[in-house]
């Protein structure tokens, strides 16, 4: 049995390496590195993959962010709401712009936001709310989208970990994420569904007057060539990345079926022992499992982890500090009683490897070292 990772990016890349080496070396044949038609392309396919009406490249998933809270025209002082239970990123530039950010607790089942607290939330200083679709699927989008018509609010979905999920609505019509609010971003971090070979992100958006400062911002504020129309970033989706994750999108149903398909398995396993609670599924949406997540009970979870990684089985706690316990943001005055349910997923979640090119040897071991911790 090969050595086990969390995510297997050589293997994958194995799969599709004459495509990949072929497109990467295109780019450096035509040295059009920064810019390039291949980055147009990519955007092109993306928009049609996603039924946007524009896809714009950047630098990261972080940027993404930032850059679409720059073109709403938000203030210093605005306050944001979104999630305690997520990566730094969604929070951080928050901060960096000036805005306020507003974080809320989570649902104790799907680990997104909880509408609920969004409501008690909101004042007549805030300004969006940014959902994070975390783990592979989404927030509540129905409550969500009611709240901010209600209330006069920007959405900007955080999809940074569920590109290709779908929303379902009524009579079974499917929406891809990041869609459905204001503005969308993702990150194309190579562990991601659909991630490339270094840096990279995107925002989504079919609103045009949004997408022409979008393209200005990330660009030095240009619209033409040395006219600064708007104050901007340098955050451009390179034509490497562009060029290799135009051929990983063609793949990436399969990928994300893959990742669900290791998901029923884990859950097979797992599903009627009485110290795990599998991943819950959000009727609404489908499940990509960026990260197959447990929530242990009843168990010493350093012990298990010490266990496992001692068995050559790598395990990952995301995400083990809840932002409102980060020193870098105590400015903000967060109320620890406040989050009760990312408290609880902090000292309790713990991630299985999954990933695209998972053999079954690979998660029968994991499976049977896991249920022996257990005996």
């Amino acid at each position: 049995m090969k050595q086990i990772q969390m995510v297997d990016l050589k293997s994958q890349y194995l799969k599709i390496k004459q495509e990949i080496d072929k497109e990467i070396f295109d780019v450096i044949n035509s040295t059009k590195f920064i810019n390039g038609p291949v980055v147009k392309e990519f955007q092109h396919d993306l928009a049609t993959y996603l039924d946007a009406k524009h896809v714009i490249g950047c630098g990261n998933g972080t940027d993404a962010l930032q850059i679409s809270m720059m073109a709403l025209g938000l203030k210093r002082g605005d306050e944001i709401i979104t999630s305690d239970f997520t990566f730094i990123a969604t929070v951080e530039v928050i901060a960096l712009l000036g805005l306020v950010p507003v974080l809320v607790d989570v649902e104790p089942g799907t680990f997104t936001i909880d509408p609920e607290k969004i409501k008690k939330a909101i004042t007549p200083k805030t300004k969006a709310i940014v959902p994070v679709h975390l783990f592979g699927q989404s927030a509540n989008m129905d409550e969500i989208q009611a709240i901010a018509k209600e209330h006069n609010l920007f959405i900007i979905e955080d999809t940074a970990q569920a590109t290709g999920a779908d929303y379902i609505f009524s009579e079974n019509k499917k929406q891809k994420l990041g869609t459905l609010g204001d503005i969308g971003c993702t990150s194309f971090f190579p562990s991601k569904n659909l991630g490339g070979f270094g840096d990279g992100g995107a925002i989504f958006t079919n609103n045009d007057e949004y997408a022409e400062k979008i393209r200005s911002i990330v660009n030095h504020g240009m619209s033409t060539r040395y006219y600064h129309d708007n104050i901007g970033v340098n955050s451009r989706l390179d034509s490497l990345q562009a060029a290799i994750l135009k051929v990983k999108l063609k793949y990436l149903n399969d990928y994300n079926y893959a990742r669900q398909k290791t998901a029923a398995y884990y859950d097979q396993a797992f599903n009627e022992h009485l110290n795990l609670k599998i991943p819950e599924r959000y009727n609404k949406s489908t499940h990509i499992f960026h990260q197959y997540t447990l929530i242990v009970d009843n168990i010493d979870r350093d012990s298990l982890i010490a266990y496992m990684k001692n068995r050559d089985i790598p395990v990952m706690i995301y995400y083990p500090v809840p932002l409102h316990l980060q020193k870098a943001y105590q400015k903000y005055n967060f109320i620890d009683t406040d989050f009760p349910v990312t408290n609880e997923l902090s000292s309790k979640v713990i991630s299985l490897p999954i990933h695209t090119e998972f053999e079954l040897e690979e998660q029968d071991y994991i499976i049977e070292n896991i249920l022996d911790y257990l005996k």
